[in-house]
């Protein structure tokens, strides 16, 4: 019964390659141990992908944040410096006004600007 299996089927290359290669213990392992470590892992690599991706978005913040602390301190320091500088500031954005003078506020009206 054995010989008229082995009659029916004749081994290809590609079958012998695969029982002498691929279907060992050892490369099942060394498979599995791989796809465990792509996918399943906490220290994936879809996880540390997505972490260094975090971490160029905070470095882009940081830089950010550097460059508008910079301008904040020099403007502040402009601002303490000079006497004229905290009276136009303070003008502009706190709408102060020296004794008897008076103010005047313009609003524009936004319905007219969307109808033009």
């Amino acid at each position: 019964m054995k010989e008229l299996i082995k009659e029916i089927k004749p081994k290809t290359p590609a079958v012998k390659f695969l029982q002498k290669y691929v279907l060992t213990k050892y490369f099942v392992t060394v498979f599995l141990f791989l796809i465990w470590m792509v996918f399943f892992d906490n220290t994936s690599f879809l996880v540390v992908n997505e972490l260094n991706g975090e971490i160029s978005r905070y470095e882009e913040q940081l830089a950010y944040y550097k460059d508008e602390y910079r301008k904040n301190d020099e403007f502040y320091k402009k601002l303490m410096n000079n006497k004229s500088e905290k009276e136009k500031f303070a003008r502009e954005n706190y709408f102060m006004k020296k004794p008897n003078e008076e103010i005047f506020i313009l609003v524009v009206d936004s319905s007219n600007l969307k109808k033009k």
